[in-house]
């Protein structure tokens, strides 16, 4: 069973028809590889024919351009970066290899990677599989040699060469896999459990491929929506409508896919467009997430940040296409443009040509209709979790606790809040107006099942466990103490007369107390395989135990204490999800000043000046949930609030304030320039802006 639907059910009634046309489809892309590649040329195939960044005989025609780019109904191995090829020749010119080949020079770890794929393929076609564990550099690229095995011999393999998509199969079909699995003895694995079910009988590898993706898909069910402009101001949306894609600029980076650390990228942006304005690491992380869309996902296309032109479904994987005259990075959508919209106002962040897009608003666009009156409907669906909400879900879901944890401002008790929201059925009122949003969160805290309690220094385990205190309800002369529950030790009580519920614990500033002492014993029975077992307490002797239905979201300030501090037995019981700046939270310009510009460019200063864990929130460059939209408002946050939380970071430095905000600054006693806000704007601009970034909407 899986979220109720029987696998045995589902395969009875799905209908194998629909994987014919991907059936065609596949068994002529496996002739092409054969034809292109028969299995007596690779005791001999030269390096050329194999790598990406070498295309002698014209794109396309390599071996691992074929594999990832030129064979989708054999089963994708997109996404991610180049590194999967095990070597490849970057567009630099160097040679990344994979760790057993690095040192060595391209032909000769070309031949030593040749030979175990010839081992490889030779112990497979005798059935040998366990031979093909053994090789070590194969280890590197496990989904391309998964591919190339299903390819040579499809009867040994399934289409499905994911080592999480086969770990999720599996269990789903009552198997399992070993933590040191190679994908390619998972997939054995999943075609030994296929092979024994009746359900399956007669039943073809990519029929049996197309039915899990369909009925059981492991990927994310909530996916970022990105919001993705067609040039500026949407010059080329007719190419890309027409075409069946999504585009965008920065080519000058070439293939995305060679890139596999945003700071990689970063770095060639740096080199490209060198402003300095700090937003090159945004754009990294925006680029990478456009390479990694893959088909099912959605996006919309827009033009300004009022405009919709059409929401779309992504079709297929990432490729870079040098025949195009510019924007040559391209995503194939299939549009529709039925959604087409005015918006009625300007929406945060949409001035970029990247911009994450709330399932709620997106709700709100693919309900409406083009030749539709209304054109703002409700929500189709309340139940679709924000990305970073569904980040703390599943870090819940998965260890039973969680710290978010990051600079101050970055809005880490929001997202705790809006994760107990969405618990509570509460999911509409994330993104709503602050009355609404303010109303919800109190009736969720004023209810059984949501608790918030905040550390402090003096905070201890009489408060969160048990201990004596005095109880005020005695006629006793004297002081007369009464053995109290602490407010986990209540939750607890709760949660345990109610197993089919959960219960949360919202742990605000939990640096900020001494965990040791404050969770005491209990520490230990947080663990999940943990909860239910009894434990002694050490003040009452009462036994206790921690129910399954419990969960705790702690949020820590990193300004004030890092990770790195923390008790180990703590860090290791908890998961920890970064909370970080948002520059599209702040989206917006103020006279000559571009909001988020600022805001990324002081925290790069911040960065490199003092360290990640200082960078100031987006909540300070905000009024009633958007962003600062005058020039008052942005002195008053500039003087008030930015000011203060730098000079206290700066320790009465004055040096090294005036590296941070520069000309803003004097070098020599730390004091601010005094101005007026109007001109505050204009001096902002002329320290912070350092050019254009690469192409917007």
């Amino acid at each position: 069973m899986t979220d109720g639907v029987d696998i045995w059910e589902a395969a009875a009634r799905f209908d194998r028809s629909i994987a014919a046309k991907d059936e065609a489809g596949a068994e002529q892309e496996r002739k092409q590889v054969l034809a292109q590649f028969p299995l007596e040329d690779w005791p001999t195939l030269p390096l050329e024919r194999y790598a990406l960044g070498l295309n002698p005989s014209g794109p396309g025609m390599t071996y691992c351009r074929l594999m990832e780019f030129g064979t989708q109904c054999l089963g994708s191995i997109k996404g991610g970066s180049a590194a999967k090829h095990i070597m490849y020749r970057h567009n630099s010119g160097e040679w990344r290899l994979a760790a057993p080949l690095r040192g060595m020079e391209p032909q000769n770890a070309w031949e030593r990677l040749r030979a175990e794929f010839l081992r490889a393929l030779t112990a497979t076609a005798v059935g040998d599989f366990a031979a093909v564990d053994d090789l070590e550099i194969l280890r590197f690229g496990p989904a391309l040699v998964t591919k190339t095995l299903a390819t040579y011999y499809p009867e040994h393999f399934l289409p499905v060469y994911s080592a999480g998509h086969l770990r999720k199969f599996l269990a789903l079909l009552g198997g399992t896999s070993g933590a040191d699995s190679p994908t390619w003895r998972s997939n054995r694995q999943l075609l030994e459990l296929v092979r024994s079910r009746p359900e399956f009988a007669g039943w073809t590898g990519n029929e049996v491929m197309t039915f899990l993706y369909q009925d059981f898909d492991p990927r994310p069910q909530t996916r970022t929506i990105w919001k993705i402009a067609p040039g500026e101001r949407a010059r080329l949306w007719e190419e890309c409508r027409d075409g069946g894609f999504i585009c965008v600029g920065w080519d000058e980076l070439r293939d995305l896919g060679e890139y596999q650390t945003d700071t990689e990228l970063k770095e060639a942006l740096d080199a490209n467009w060198p402003s300095g304005s700090g937003r090159s690491l945004t754009t990294a992380r925006r680029l990478l997430a456009f390479r990694d869309l893959e088909a099912g996902d959605r996006v919309v296309a827009n033009r300004g940040m009022d405009e919709v032109l059409a929401t779309g479904t992504v079709t297929g994987g990432y490729r870079f296409d040098p025949e195009r005259p510019e924007y040559r990075h391209v995503v194939p959508v299939d549009w529709d443009v039925s959604h087409a919209q005015k918006l009625s106002g300007p929406q945060h962040g949409w001035r970029s040509t990247f911009a994450k897009v709330d399932p709620t608003l997106f709700a709100r666009l693919t309900a409406h209709r083009a030749a539709d009156s209304v054109t703002q409907a409700a929500p189709s669906s309340a139940e679709l979790a924000p990305e970073d909400v569904r980040a703390v879900l599943d870090a819940l879901e998965r260890k039973g606790q969680v710290i978010l944890h990051g600079p101050p401002g970055t809005g880490k008790t929001r997202l705790a809040l809006s994760a107990a929201l969405f618990m509570a059925g509460r999911a509409d009122v994330i993104n709503a107006g602050p009355a609404q949003r303010w109303a919800a969160q109190a009736e969720m805290l004023g209810g059984e099942h949501v608790h918030l309690v905040t550390f402090h220094p003096s905070y201890g385990y009489e408060d969160f466990v048990e201990g004596f205190k005095p109880d005020l309800s005695s006629t006793a002369p004297g002081l007369t103490l009464a053995l109290t529950d602490g407010v986990f030790h209540a939750l607890c009580d709760r949660a345990s007369a109610h197993p089919e519920q959960t219960y949360l614990l919202i742990i605000d500033e939990i640096n900020r107390g001494d965990l040791p002492r404050i969770f005491g014993e209990l520490i230990t029975l947080l663990e999940l395989d943990k909860r239910g077992l009894p434990l002694a307490l050490s003040v009452s002797g009462r036994s206790f135990s921690v129910p399954p239905n419990i969960r705790i979201i702690g949020t820590m300030n990193t300004a004030d204490r890092s990770i790195s501090h923390l008790d180990a037995a703590v860090r290791r019981r908890f998961a920890f999800v970064s909370v970080g700046p948002d520059p599209d939270a702040v989206s917006g310009t103020i006279g000559p000043l571009d909001l988020a510009e600022f805001f990324e460019s002081l925290n790069t200063r911040i960065t490199r000046h003092l360290d990640a864990d200082h960078q100031i929130g987006h909540a300070y460059l905000l009024r009633d949930g958007a962003p600062i939209a005058t020039e008052d408002d942005l002195a008053a946050a500039f003087h008030h609030e930015v000011i203060p939380l730098l000079e206290d970071y700066c320790l009465g430095r004055a040096d090294l304030l005036h590296r941070v905000l520069g000309s803003l600054v004097d070098a020599d006693t730390g004091r601010t320039a005094l101005m007026s806000p109007q001109d505050l704007a204009a001096a902002l601009a002329a320290e912070f802006s350092g050019g254009e970034p690469g192409p917007d909407a």
